[in-house]
């Protein structure tokens, strides 16, 4: 007789990407002749920058595939230091960064060494899914705080006062933040920073798509405190999600702890990605991808007053990232309900609320403006037919 599968219990509180499904239906949608708009996964539509894809190859030409140091090429560490001085006038040591296997490995890493078990990590409610299962990984219990528009979906110094307790170790914010695009202000980060610093604490600071700002420059985190971790990648801005590269700047006193467990844990980022990330930073890249940002402001100035026309209660113009996190309760009290009729009857594929939390998840939807204006258009122009 087989005996059943022993799965740790932790496995019981990590919960699947809910979109996932959604994604797998709208590709036998397709597979079966339907036209699909897809604007549910948080993936740019463009493709690497070229100077990366050639520094890549170069990379793989010169015979650069052998491990690195674990904290990643001192080049690269060199360069993202560098890139912090030109573009937010912020002195970082190259010694404070960290290179790792895209953002979640950076989250995973900053994770393992703050927590001990049954250690509390605050985080906002709705926001990113995969953080509180990070928590969770490391026997840590997220507390999913939950926030609205009277504070643009973010944690601020209220929240962290009224929910710090005594097991409590980290607050994680994100700005710019999925699902919402909003922003912390920088006034906002100095607070929380104050205040984490009194509790013995520590704010981690995800800031991976702090290039796709649409209005004033964000401040970063590393402007404010040395004492603060801040994560960001190569994925959103830099257009490179399946090289699979990001860092992290630690404060000083955690970076050899760190180094420890990424050697135990990824021995180190992939080599390739590195040198082609190298490229990045050159002026001839940057201008492509302040080009695409402008692209990505285009995009969202049209389908943000497209979506309030037709009935979505959108309270606040996102500031960042490619996300609309809209109130859908007009069309439907179950915005998976909702998402999946409007894949069936109108060929066009968003995020239920279901994945970002549990603060109104049925009240809300998410769109990822990641296609070209022409596709939104399409988009919108179904919608309206099947929302009447």
């Amino acid at each position: 007789m087989k005996r059943p599968a022993h799965i740790a219990r932790r496995m019981a509180d990590i919960e699947p990407f809910h979109v996932m499904d959604l994604l797998a239906r709208a590709r036998r949608l397709e597979a079966a002749g339907r036209s699909i708009v897809h604007l549910e996964i948080g993936e740019p539509d463009f493709a690497t920058p070229e100077p990366i894809m050639e520094a890549g190859r170069r990379a793989l030409a010169d015979g650069h595939t052998h491990y690195t140091p674990a904290v990643g090429l001192p080049a690269l560490r060199e360069a993202i230091a560098r890139f912090y001085q030109d573009r937010n006038g912020v002195e970082v040591s190259p010694e404070r960064i960290i290179i790792t296997p895209g953002a979640s490995g950076a989250l995973l890493l900053v994770m393992a060494v703050l927590l001990d078990p049954g250690d509390q990590v605050l985080m906002a409610d709705p926001g990113y899914p995969c953080n509180r299962h990070f928590v969770r990984t490391f026997e840590g219990e997220p507390v999913s705080v939950p926030v609205g528009p009277e504070t643009a979906y973010q944690l601020n110094a209220g929240h962290l006062e009224a929910h710090w307790g005594e097991r409590t170790v980290a607050a994680l914010v994100a700005s710019p933040a999925n699902p919402t695009g909003t922003l912390v202000p920088r006034a906002e980060l100095e607070r929380m920073a104050d205040l984490v610093a009194r509790r013995d604490g520590r704010l981690i600071v995800d800031e991976i798509y702090h290039g796709l700002v649409y209005g004033e420059p964000a401040a970063t985190a590393l402007s404010i405190s040395d004492d603060v971790f801040v994560i960001n990648s190569f994925s959103k801005y830099f257009g490179m999600t399946g090289w699979r590269l990001g860092w992290i700047v630690a404060p000083e006193d955690y970076v050899r702890p760190i180094d420890k467990l990424a050697q135990n844990l990824f021995l180190a980022a992939p080599t390739p990605a590195q040198h082609a990330a190298l490229a990045a930073f050159r002026p001839e890249t940057l201008e492509i991808l302040e080009a695409r940002r402008e692209a990505f402001r285009e995009r969202r100035d049209f389908l943000l007053p497209a979506l309030r026309a037709l009935g979505f209660g959108i309270p606040l113009t996102p500031e960042g990232a490619f996300y609309i996190y809209a109130d859908s309760s007009a069309f439907d009290t179950d915005s998976q309900r909702l998402a999946e009729r409007l894949l069936d009857q109108a060929g066009v594929a968003i995020t239920p609320g279901l994945d970002f939390g549990h603060h109104r998840p049925e009240a809300h939807v998410r769109f990822a403006y990641t296609r070209e204006v022409a596709v939104l258009e399409e988009a919108v122009a179904r919608l309206r037919r099947a929302l009447g």
